[in-house]
């Protein structure tokens, strides 16, 4: 279902069955198998995780796995009641996103505009995208040369639930994503072609995730920055609270985030607290009017 309804990832499929193989190895313990499972043990399971040590993000992500699991067991008619649907997750605390100031940018794309090509090049563009984009890594490696290859002024992007979106392009990162394309060719062996814009050498995939993560982190390291504070998802972050210290509304930062739900995104108003407050005093009638 997940996969066919919901065109749920290949890592959102491995995540859910993970949870549900816990549970199951948790209920082989104790009798029940998992689809007989009550009410009882699964606030055990949540208790047991807890005594682990387990996060409560943790704990919450897998009684939300339960709960889909066994809402679709009720939906088939394998099971009459949901022994999930009184249980109490945990509560979370929301953490803030890490960022990155706009100069700690600059200096990671100067940083990595200073390897020698055709790999310095290939960084700046990866950086470029993530940053003017607001792309997730996912996204970013699955897209498609056909994607840039009229030097467009927007990407359209296939995000979660083959949802696609349409984000803009700076100057900057089309500029990047051009001097990439020149050189290219030298990620790809002789004879090889490929429609992804990231290939791999010799290889039919592209770019894996963890591969850019490490890009990001060696560039850090030569930008003087701790690379603990970088990953693709901190340019993400900080392409969002830019946007917002800027001036741009939340609806649209959503829109180009791909976020189904508009408080995901209400995040990064937390952490652009100083630029909202001087937008009130600004343009709010009774703070002109105190002045």
């Amino acid at each position: 279902m997940l996969a066919a309804e919901r065109a749920a990832s290949r890592h959102t499929l491995e995540a859910y069955r993970r949870d549900l193989e816990d549970f199951s190895a948790y209920l082989g313990k104790r009798g029940p198998v998992l689809e007989a499972a009550d009410t009882e043990s699964v606030r055990a399971y949540q208790q047991q995780l807890a005594a682990a040590g387990y996060s409560a993000r943790t704990a919450a992500r897998r009684l939300s796995a339960l709960r889909q699991f066994y809402r679709f067991l009720c939906l088939e008619g394998r099971r009459a009641d949901d022994p999930t649907a009184t249980v109490a997750g945990p509560k979370l605390s929301v953490p803030l996103p890490r960022l990155l100031s706009a100069e700690e940018i600059a200096r990671l794309i100067a940083a990595a505009g200073a390897w020698p090509p055709p790999d310095g090049v290939r960084l700046v563009a990866i950086l470029e995208l993530l940053y003017a984009s607001g792309l997730r890594v996912s996204e970013l490696v699955t897209l498609p040369l056909a994607a840039v290859a009229r030097d467009p002024q927007s990407l359209i992007v296939r995000g979660k639930g083959n949802k696609e979106r349409m984000v803009p392009l700076t100057d900057a990162a089309r500029l990047a994503v051009k001097a990439y394309l020149g050189v290219r060719p030298h990620h790809l062996r002789e004879g090889q072609r490929s429609l992804h814009l990231f290939p791999v050498p010799g290889r039919a995939k592209p770019l894996d995730r963890v591969r850019v993560a490490r890009l990001l982190k060696l560039a850090a390291v030569d930008a003087g920055i701790d690379p603990a504070r970088i990953s693709p998802h901190v340019l993400r972050h900080a392409f969002a609270t830019h946007l917002l210290e800027g001036g741009a509304d939340l609806r649209s930062v959503q829109q180009m985030l791909g976020h189904a739900d508009i408080a995901t995104t209400q995040i990064y108003t937390h952490v652009a607290v100083p630029r909202l407050k001087a937008l009130v005093a600004q343009h709010h009638p009774l703070a002109k009017a105190k002045k």
